[in-house]
């Protein structure tokens, strides 16, 4: 009750004038149980980040089961994202005007973003594991961090989508994964390796691996007791 209402605080007055205070008065209990169960804010939205990705795994759960194509696996994912996001498309314009800064706690590249950023993640390391044409290169190991960063790059795109039903956002999906699996399918040919080799090298040279901050152990947010209520 505490998570929706604020969520519905959030849609309706932005995150910078939602208090924990009005928070708890519209969730009819004590501003302290609010506390007890959610340290901030912040912690608010890593709860719905966290619900977010779940909501995106179990609408991904039978095409992973069921396709082997990479190319398939990659659309139906992202397309996914999009979809179970939709209901939060007003929400998330102003939830970006906070998570843009690079400081931020509620910025998806922060060390309290990354017990989800690295679940997410885990949902490409699925999507390329299970794809039939995968060849091995020393692209495939770096591979997952590549699509989630792409995904990224979608949902900042969806997020200033006025299209209606963002038809944009979804025509970009589908033409950037079919982009997407003929660069993957070409990655093991001869006259491409240089270029992925120095692509690698690249990333490497800036040293940007979202995935390994010195936070990296930890529960993802949710309540605060509830590993204790385990």
């Amino acid at each position: 009750r505490i998570l929706e209402t604020a969520l519905t605080l959030f849609r309706d007055r932005g995150y910078e004038k939602t208090t924990m205070r009005l928070v708890a008065r519209k969730a009819r209990i004590s501003l302290g149980n609010a506390y007890y169960y959610f340290a901030s804010k912040e912690n608010l939205i890593q709860a719905f980040y966290f619900r977010a990705h779940q909501e995106h795994v179990e609408a991904c759960r039978g095409l992973l089961e069921q396709e082997d194509d990479f190319q398939k696996r990659l659309l139906g994912v992202v397309r996914a994202k999009i979809n179970t996001s939709m209901p939060y498309h007003r929400f998330s314009r102003h939830l970006f005007k906070a998570a843009a800064d690079p400081h931020s706690p509620l910025n998806p590249f922060s060390d309290q973003s990354g017990p989800v950023r690295r679940q997410s993640r885990e949902m490409f390391v699925q999507v390329v594991e299970g794809s039939r044409r995968v060849p091995p290169s020393p692209l495939r190991e770096r591979l997952p961090d590549l699509l989630w960063l792409y995904q990224m790059g979608v949902i900042l795109f969806w997020i200033h989508d006025d299209s209606p039903g963002c038809d944009r956002t979804y025509r970009l999906v589908e033409r950037t994964c079919e982009l997407i699996g003929r660069l993957v399918r070409a990655a093991s040919f001869p006259l491409i390796r240089p270029l992925v080799r120095t692509t690698l090298e690249l990333l490497d040279d800036l040293d940007f691996d979202p995935f390994t901050e010195a936070s990296a152990a930890g529960s993802p947010p949710s309540l605060r007791n509830q590993e204790v209520d385990r």
